[in-house]
């Protein structure tokens, strides 16, 4: 399924001008995603290729994010997939509450290329490596990004946007349900 993220009205930067995100499952309880960003892409401040580490903080650049819980659960997971390889999975016990790092996430394996008008990432999620992710209920998720331009101006996209600032942890983003007989 392809969905489109809509860009939030204080972004201020403008290369990139649109963003899809592809999900599938590519086995029982593993996510691919391919997230395409369109515009002008060497307008856009990319890291250079690093190794596949853990790395907090990568929201304050270029990053792109995958949130994912159970429906009626207010707790859920943060993925940050960064075009350089590096990634963070945090488990959180609700709204921005209760921060820890996801110690079952594994390495979500992302690849990236780059034209002069689209970069691509993919990444696959291994959700069932995750304790606190219900088998038989729906999950509720949510996909965003951060896009930082060489001239350090963010824009903010979102499945949907909760009223006020950017906020991707908010209730409002996780827009999209996923029942267990789809992740099947």
């Amino acid at each position: 399924m392809r969905l489109a993220l809509e860009r939030h009205g204080d972004s201020q930067g403008a290369a990139a001008t649109g963003i899809e995100v592809e999900f599938a499952w590519a086995a029982p309880g593993t996510l691919a995603l391919t997230y395409v960003v369109r515009g002008d892409i060497a307008a856009l401040a990319l890291p250079p290729p690093a190794a596949s580490l853990r790395t907090d903080e990568l929201w304050r650049h270029t990053c792109l994010e995958a949130f994912v819980g159970t429906v009626g659960d207010p707790g859920y997971y943060e993925f940050n997939l960064a075009p350089s390889g590096q990634w963070a999975a945090y488990r959180f016990g609700g709204y921005r509450e209760g921060m820890a790092d996801a110690a079952d996430a594994v390495d979500p394996r992302i690849v990236t290329e780059a034209s002069a008008e689209r970069f691509t990432l993919r990444a696959v999620l291994a959700l069932d490596a995750l304790p606190d992710l219900a088998r038989d209920a729906a999950w509720r998720l949510a996909l965003s990004a951060v896009i930082e331009g060489a001239d350090g101006r963010k824009s903010y996209w979102a499945l949907a946007h909760p009223p006020g600032r950017a906020d991707f942890h908010h209730a409002d983003g996780f827009s999209h349900e996923i029942t267990a007989a789809e992740r099947a």
